[in-house]
């Protein structure tokens, strides 16, 4: 507790620019990753991150030392060539976009990795800790860094918000962009300039092996837990902000530990529990998926007995009857009586199974909802009556009263289906 009290205190002077310079990195890649993210260019930013080590290796050969400013701008423009390099070999050859962003990465990467070694084989006594561009040191974060970190912040945000509805227009219907005449090129230049802008200036946090993760894993966390686009951009941003304080909290506990692999941890944690336990998660899903199985077969299982009933003119009714009338797993069949029963819509005597007055009413509506289905895909939709039991099998159990009554009135209140079953009212 002391430990963490020390480090919000900021009793070591250097423990302050390193935190706020990583909070303001991560919220600048969040920000512009969420335009980026929704845009479906993931890779191209993963690409890039990997390809500004050129640009920087260039700036130094040229300064002789590690000038931020320039650093920067070399990997800026090392990243521009290869967002134009990744356009022209897809739209001058056959290659697709997935391939021709691996081209890239890898060439790129390569000849920064050369540029590297021959700079450290140099001699030049500046070079000292160049490499650390590769998987990064936020440690090694200078006053004249944290400068340029909040130069980029301040051109991301203003850029946002000036661009901030032409974006989400191009990001969800670029043909609705083109159609009102605003010039889709431009804002594509626009975010694409701002996405390598702020690769080339984070790397120095977590490196160029991991800077992707900033701009991609917290927009895709929040995605799990909203759809608009607001909520998305501010839950990327608190994302951001809490994996920084983390990862940088456990390295200045753990001086050894490196900064910037610690806050892509938390944020993949975030994602990973963002994909779990979300209300569009795994798990969400899988007992959504459950509770469907288990209400169509509790459906099914009062549709059958309904015909048993009302077709088949049985007063009560066995198990066997059942599996003689639709094929059911045992086990599954028992679980769904026993629900029906304790529910009220099933009774079970020694002479059998019958249905109770809520029963009998709740399998009319199923019947009546499959019927009417039946007759909408044969009479509205062209089906051959032959053709028509499977689709309304499914669509039966997800018909509200307001699409039954939509139904009923489209199809002139009909008295009986298709295959001439009487329709229940």
């Amino acid at each position: 507790m002391s430990s963490l009290i020390d480090f919000i205190s900021f009793k070591d002077a250097g423990v302050f620019t390193i935190l706020i310079g990583a909070i303001t990195v991560s919220i600048s890649s969040a920000l512009i990753g969420t335009f980026t993210f929704l845009r479906k260019k993931a890779l191209v930013g993963d690409a890039v991150s990997h390809s500004v080590l050129p640009g920087i290796c260039l700036a130094f050969l040229i300064s002789g030392e590690k000038d931020p400013v320039l650093m920067v701008l070399g990997a800026f423009l090392s990243g521009w060539i290869s967002v134009f390099f990744i356009d022209f070999i897809v739209s001058r050859s056959k290659i697709k976009a997935d391939s021709a962003i691996s081209i890239t990465l890898s060439f790129f990467f390569a000849l920064g990795a050369v540029m590297l070694s021959y700079i450290q084989n140099s001699g030049n006594a500046n070079q000292s800790g160049i490499n650390h561009f590769l998987f990064g040191k936020a440690a090694a974060i200078t006053d004249a860094d944290f400068r340029v970190f909040l130069y980029v912040f301040g051109i991301i945000l203003l850029f946002t918000l000036i661009y901030f509805k032409k974006f989400v227009t191009v990001c969800f219907n670029e043909d609705y962009a083109k159609s009102i005449g605003w010039n889709v090129k431009r804002v594509d230049f626009v975010m694409s300039s701002l996405t390598v802008l702020v690769i080339a200036s984070g790397i120095q946090t977590v490196g160029v092996v991991l800077m992707a993760a900033l701009l991609i894993t917290p927009p895709g966390a929040a995605a799990f837990w909203t759809h608009n686009i607001k909520k998305m951009i501010v839950l990327g941003l608190v994302i951001s902000v809490f994996s920084s304080f983390m990862g940088t909290y456990v390295s200045y506990i753990r001086p050894n530990m490196p900064t910037g692999p610690w806050i892509v941890f938390f944020l993949s944690l975030v994602a990973i529990f963002s994909v779990l336990f979300s209300p569009k998660g795994i798990l969400k899903r899988f007992w959504n998926n459950r509770k469907n199985k288990r209400k169509i077969r509790n459906e099914n299982l009062l549709k059958t007995a309904y015909k048993l009933t009302f077709e088949k003119k049985l007063n009560t009714f066995t198990r066997k009857d059942i599996i003689t009338r639709r094929d059911y797993e045992t086990s599954s069949m028992e679980k769904g009586l026993n629900v029906l029963k304790s529910k009220g819509l099933l009774r079970e005597s020694k002479d059998g199974l019958q249905l109770t007055q809520q029963g009998i009413e709740e399998s009319k509506r199923i019947v009546r909802l499959h019927r009417l289905w039946e007759l909408y895909l044969t009479n509205k939709m062209n089906f051959k009556s032959d053709h028509i039991h499977g689709m309304a099998e499914t669509i039966e159990h997800i018909i509200t009263p307001e699409i039954e009554a939509k139904l009923i009135a489209e199809l002139d209140f009909p008295e009986k289906d298709p295959h001439d079953s009487i329709i229940p009212s």
